[in-house]
């Protein structure tokens, strides 16, 4: 009888735990926050993507320069390790530039915004400035750029396509930065 019980409450707890629903993916993301928390995350293809591991380098950085004429450039690297080999990488890269504070910039208009992922294990590299990426949509939305107390703070999402790649659709894209 003891192990018919157990049985049953063992089974009990399995067919309760199936019927939960899942996490939002978005809520493994750090908040999007404009304080200069040093974050940056985004779902790729609808899973959580955060900067993670080390090559030597700083796995997640921001630059902005001051100096061109007509507005500032802006930099945002970020990279994460996907397993072992030393080609288990992913690499994503950010860039504006004419940028003079807070605004949206579109990633069709690539004389002034770039959206760029790599993914070394397929050899695939999707960008809105490559000729042979044949789909490129997002946005960059720069919610706050105070030079002042050293602060660059945004969200975006693009989807990329070219042709012997998968699509990649980058949502729920974050970033703050203490410059």
């Amino acid at each position: 009888m003891n192990k018919l019980l157990l049985f049953l409450t063992a089974a009990a707890a399995l067919f309760s735990a199936c019927g939960k629903d899942d996490p939002d993916p978005v809520d493994r993301l750090p908040p999007a926050t404009q304080t200069g928390a040093n974050t940056f995350g985004c779902l790729v293809n609808g899973q959580p993507w955060t900067p993670k591991g080390n090559n030597g380098f700083s796995n997640y950085s921001v630059a902005y320069d001051t100096a061109p004429a007509g507005g500032g450039v802006l930099d945002v690297r970020a990279y994460r390790y996907t397993g072992t080999g030393a080609n288990d990488y992913e690499y994503m890269i950010l860039f504006a530039n004419q940028l003079t504070g807070p605004g949206l910039f579109n990633f069709i208009d690539s004389q002034r915004t770039q959206a760029s992922f790599e993914n070394q294990r397929t050899r695939c590299y999707w960008s809105n400035d490559d000729r042979t990426t044949t789909y490129r949509r997002g946005q960059l939305n720069i919610t706050r750029l105070d030079l002042q107390a050293g602060i660059v703070s945004g969200t975006f999402s693009f989807t990329l396509y070219k042709p012997g790649c998968d699509s990649i659709r980058v949502t729920d894209g974050r970033f703050d930065r203490k410059l």
